[in-house]
């Protein structure tokens, strides 16, 4: 292999045993919503999590997810989050309007608490669409959905797990673990006789 492309990689696996899980699922278009849940719970049994560790909260629509998903993860008891709700577009704007504030407020949580969101709303033209991404043709977006949750509650304990420069929250990478021990012993030893 070229020496070029050889580059470390962090990547989040899909064990999720002894990972803790909020499912936020929205009650409108429940015939759809609830197929995608029945999936992504599936998936995180699949993936090694405990029925004990993962909760369920149920709001009214898709519009409400955002906030439920943020009261979530404000409590840090969980690894991850995984949204779930179901859009169709109808004869008016207002669509939309739900489609970019739910995607816009998920995203914005998901950033501003360091807790990965798993983003399972789907967004369809029409009944068909939903039908055919919760379960038939298009496989099932909870399941996938489940699955993006672990990887990526995994891949933010890698990425953690590398910072160990005492002193420092900050990630250090393309170190070796020899090289930032020694830093640490030494930034130790500086402390200590002052």
């Amino acid at each position: 292999m070229n020496a070029a492309l050889q580059v470390r990689t962090l990547e989040g696996n899909l064990n999720a045993a002894g990972k803790r899980f909020g499912i936020v699922v929205s009650r409108f278009n429940e015939f759809i919503t609830e197929r995608l849940f029945r999936s992504a719970f599936d998936g995180l049994l699949r993936c090694g999590a405990r029925r004990r560790d993962i909760e369920v909260v149920r709001v009214p629509g898709s519009f409400e997810i955002p906030s439920a998903a943020r009261t979530l993860a404000t409590t840090n008891k969980y690894d991850a989050i995984i949204c779930l709700g179901c859009l169709i577009r109808g004869d008016t704007a207002h669509y939309d309007v739900i489609v970019n504030e739910v995607t816009r407020g998920i995203g914005q949580s998901a950033q501003e608490t360091g807790v990965p969101h798993a983003f399972g709303v789907l967004t369809c033209e029409t009944l068909e669409q939903a039908i055919d991404r919760a379960g038939l043709k298009m496989g099932n977006k909870g399941f996938e959905a489940a699955l993006a949750a672990v990887g990526m509650a995994n891949l933010r304990k890698a990425v953690i797990g590398k910072t160990t420069v005492v002193g420092r929250s900050s990630l250090v990478v393309g170190q070796n673990k020899t090289t930032t021990k020694r830093q640490a012993r030494r930034s130790s030893k500086a402390k200590s006789k002052h």
